[in-house]
């Protein structure tokens, strides 16, 4: 059960991780966001304050790339495969890695070890 305490934690480390983790034009920011049943990744420009890549397993163009995928674990891994593909299609090769105040741990830590695999660098 999620309580206020816990919420509340999870954001201040958020907020604590995001000012020291900030990406550029050369080196974006490949930030986690995880719920329940989905997985999102985007990577983000801070300077510029744009979005240049999304990819989440909810999208169309997505779901029939990841299948019948089971589990929180092999779907980070796939989104992170999927990303690393479509960043490299896109020229960007180097990333700073923002886990989102989650713990790197399970299904965050699947999708940076995809996202390796793919070619990032981070």
């Amino acid at each position: 059960m999620i309580n206020k305490k816990k919420i509340e934690n999870h954001r201040r480390l958020k907020k604590h991780i995001r000012l020291r983790v900030t990406g550029t034009s050369e080196r974006p920011r490949l930030t986690v966001f995880r719920s329940l049943k989905h997985m999102y990744a985007q990577i983000v420009d801070d300077s510029s304050g744009r979005t240049l890549l999304s990819i989440s397993d909810v999208s169309k163009d997505v779901k029939s790339e990841i299948g019948d995928v089971k589990g929180q674990v092999m779907l980070g891994k796939k989104i992170g495969t999927l990303t690393a593909k479509r960043a490299l299609e896109k020229k960007i090769t180097q990333v700073v890695f923002d886990r989102n105040g989650y713990l790197y741990h399970g299904a965050v830590k699947a999708l940076a070890d995809g996202a390796r695999e793919g070619g990032l660098k981070f």
